[in-house]
């Protein structure tokens, strides 16, 4: 049976996600959602029409992690197509965040995303796809978000050389770059409006268009994906100019 599995999929992106596979990919015959809220994840399953597995772990867990890896032993799978959605950030001065809000930031974005694509692996076959989410922020260091922007940094990185790794198995891996987007991570984040002049003036992604648009981008094997012309040239100036300056540019 061939599978899409999905983390974070029980908001923001993440249901775009969910959405936008379930309309585009004809050959997925069951969407896995996961995250830790089964009632949020029964209500992102009610919106599709493929059949749906719903997994309320916590990929930080080992536990859950093994839970997950062995469902996947035992269904007998082919993961076409994982996207590793979920992920966390805080904004502030990083001594004035608590070592549980700088750790989780390393736990989720980087420890758990590396576990899970570690797991699925073994049960991707050729012409599969891994999507990654990854962040603006990846691009440059960002003050006030000093372990949110390195962990995208990661994610970018990881990426890029998995990517390449991958190519002889004829498995594409993607890192997907969205600026901010109106959904329940800014909140979650600390990003309200005056909290930042950077992220107030910004513009805006479309979760659905990002879902969309990556999910058209990971199956032509592109290595990075970002939705507007402003971010992809934010990239372009972030590899050219000396990283002091895209700091001040990028200052949170």
């Amino acid at each position: 049976m061939n599978i899409a599995v999905i983390t974070g999929a029980s908001a923001g992106l993440g249901t775009e996600y969910a959405k936008a596979v379930d309309k585009m990919r004809s050959g997925i015959e069951e969407i896995w959602l996961i995250a830790r809220r089964k009632e949020k994840l029964q209500e992102v399953a009610k919106l599709l029409t493929k059949p749906v597995r719903i997994l309320d772990l916590d990929i930080t867990n080992k536990n859950h992690i093994e839970t997950y890896e062995n469902l996947l032993k035992t269904e007998n799978v082919n993961v076409k197509l994982l996207i590793n959605n979920a992920g966390c950030g805080k904004l502030g001065m990083f001594d004035r965040l608590s070592k549980e809000e700088n750790g989780i930031m390393v736990q989720l974005n980087c420890e758990a995303l590396t576990v899970m694509a570690n797991v699925t692996l073994p049960f991707m076959k050729e012409n599969s796809e891994i999507i990654n989410t990854c962040s603006i922020a990846s691009f440059a260091p960002n003050t006030r978000m000093a372990v949110y922007s390195s962990t995208k940094a990661y994610v970018m990185s990881f990426s890029r050389a998995l990517r390449i790794e991958l190519k002889s198995r004829k498995i594409n891996c993607l890192a997907v770059c969205p600026g901010p987007m109106e959904t329940e991570f800014l909140g979650l984040a600390g990003i309200e409006k005056g909290t930042s002049h950077t992220f107030d003036t910004l513009p805006r992604d479309n979760p659905q268009k990002v879902a969309e648009h990556s999910l058209k981008a990971s199956q032509k094997g592109k290595a990075v994906f970002c939705d507007k012309f402003f971010y992809k040239f934010y990239r372009f100036v972030a590899k050219i100019l000396p990283t002091s300056i895209v700091m001040k540019m990028a200052k949170t």
